[in-house]
């Protein structure tokens, strides 16, 4: 009688892989990506040195995947400061107008479902939540102003304070007429110019 176990499968091609590792390429096509636009953008990081920057991204591969996904949504991920205490670099989305693979999405789940018809297909914390990063607080957000000139046509949808939360609100930025805007909208609301900038620690 044969056994109802089923053969295991050889392990000759090693563990299977994660959702989250990048390929060799794909890591070394990336980091390109990332000196390149360090190096262009150097009043982002006026005092910094990518050695420094490549040395930790190579030490923290993990969060590679998170970068990478940063820029495939058009992020333009770049480097914006450093943490002397934990010595991580930290990295904001720096694309000149929200992210264009992430707009069209509501603030979070409970505005999503608050809203009976026309619902948006995803909402700006689930989807920062997936990639693994942060929504831009109202002071990074300034801060990120202060080092260019970013939403002129679009804007981002910020970190909300629980207070305004709970209200219904939720919070967005973006620059018009010489000077950086932050406003609220219903957490249900979404547009075809709206998304939302991400912080990620490395």
């Amino acid at each position: 009688m044969k056994s109802k176990t089923a053969p295991q499968k050889s392990s000759s091609a090693g563990p299977a892989k994660k959702k989250e590792d990048l390929s060799p390429h794909q890591r070394a096509k990336l980091i390109q990506i990332l000196q390149a636009r360090f190096a262009q953008n150097m009043q982002r990081h006026p005092d910094m040195q990518w050695k420094s920057v490549q040395a930790r991204l190579e030490a923290n591969a993990a969060k590679l995947w998170s970068l990478n996904e940063m820029e495939r949504t058009g992020g333009e991920p770049d480097v914006v400061g450093f943490d002397r205490i934990t010595g991580e670099f930290i990295f904001y989305d720096c694309s000149a107008e929200s992210p264009e693979g992430r707009r069209s999405v509501c603030y979070d789940r409970q505005g999503l479902e608050s809203r009976k018809e026309h619902q948006a297909a995803n909402t700006a914390m689930d989807m920062a939540a997936a990639i693994g990063i942060d929504l831009l607080t109202v002071e990074q957000y300034r801060n990120l102003q202060n080092l260019g000139t970013f939403d002129a046509k679009t804007s981002s949808w910020l970190k909300t304070p629980p207070d305004i939360r709970k209200r219904g609100g939720a919070i967005f930025g973006d620059y018009r007429y010489g000077n950086v805007f932050v406003y609220h909208n219903g957490a249900q609301s979404y547009y075809g110019g709206r998304g939302f900038r991400g912080s990620l620690r490395i």
